[in-house]
């Protein structure tokens, strides 16, 4: 159990690195832009909404690691899976339905693996709930039968 702690944790800091590395080649492209008028402004609103986002594998770092098996496993599935959807659905479907979004070659290559990455999280979350936790040393040692 504790190897897949430590693999989801890992897989958190992958995402999250995707995540912050694809915003500043997004912010390079909009400074180096001949136009800065051009440039997306996002509302107040948007911004927050963005904080919380990005909070989101921060925070999952952590839990992932300090959290029960129950907690971690859910935990696990609902922020992957929320970042998952909201992440393909910006990325992906604007350009399906002709909406014109500024995205980039490169932010696309990045979400791309984001949202691989997320899915792999929910997978390795929702495959790891088959197993079941090791019988505490607790137990073994009050029962002889469990340690032979």
């Amino acid at each position: 159990m504790h190897d897949t702690k430590e693999r989801l944790s890992l897989l958190w800091i992958f995402a999250l690195l995707n995540y912050l590395y694809a915003d500043v080649v997004a912010l390079f492209a909009i400074v180096g832009s001949p136009n800065l008028a051009d440039a997306p402004h996002l509302p107040p609103w948007a911004l927050m909404g963005s904080a919380v986002l990005m909070e989101i594998p921060i925070a999952m770092i952590v839990a992932c690691r300090l959290l029960p098996f129950r907690a971690n496993w859910l935990a696990n599935i609902s922020a992957g899976a929320i970042l998952t959807l909201i992440n393909g659905f910006l990325t992906f479907v604007p350009p399906l339905v002709g909406a014109r979004t500024p995205a980039l070659a490169e932010y696309l290559f990045f979400a791309t693996i984001e949202t691989v990455c997320t899915s792999v999280i929910v997978w390795q979350a929702w495959a790891w709930s088959a197993l079941k936790p090791a019988v505490s040393s607790e137990r073994a040692v009050g029962n002889p039968e469990l340690v032979a």
